[in-house]
């Protein structure tokens, strides 16, 4: 759990928080790190992050640290899982400096689409929907795999509208592949 105990007593207050709600989830290891340790260490071995619960000021600067190593904003997907209901959306939020410009990449929104399928899955036990999440996510890995997908982030010459359908091509080519 990544925070600034030592200087914030706020933060001294999540983490008690945190220790009462963690035996709750036995599954999941607990540890404390200070935020600034933590972004060095997404930075060094980002795989071995899985969940880091945080206060959402740190989440965001955390978020976007992530966002840069997976390639760009455009790549960071994003879940929000509470106790009843879950908040799925691109990490880097609606983009309004590109709004209507045909720059923006829509894997963010789409991946974050394939999350709430993985807990749509888990919630209902409708294995439907883990393999939509899993078709998803596989188009997206053939797509850059095939370069059928280059978003203008990474230097590609693909708009929103060509990443579009050319992920539509991919999930089809992956769905008739996998029927």
């Amino acid at each position: 759990m990544p925070d600034k105990a030592n200087v914030f007593a706020s933060m001294a207050f999540f983490r008690k928080i945190f220790d009462e709600i963690a035996p709750e989830f036995p599954h999941i290891p607990t540890g404390y790190q200070y935020v600034d340790a933590q972004a060095l260490h997404l930075v060094r071995a980002p795989w071995e992050a899985d969940v880091l619960v945080m206060e959402n000021m740190f989440g965001d600067i955390l978020s976007d640290l992530a966002g840069g190593l997976v390639g760009g904003m455009g790549m960071a997907a994003c879940a929000e899982i509470g106790d009843e209901t879950g908040l799925f959306q691109p990490a880097h939020g609606s983009a309004p400096d590109i709004i209507g410009q045909d720059k923006a990449n829509p894997l963010a929104a789409v991946l974050s689409g394939a999350l709430m399928l993985d807990y749509l899955a888990e919630k209902s036990n409708d294995a439907s929907y883990a393999r939509a999440a899993t078709l998803i996510e596989g188009a997206v890995d053939a797509g850059f795999a095939a370069n059928r997908l280059r978003p203008m982030e990474f230097g590609g010459d693909m708009g929103t509208r060509a990443m579009t359908d050319a992920l539509l091509e991919c999930v089809a080519a992956k769905d008739l592949a996998a029927g």
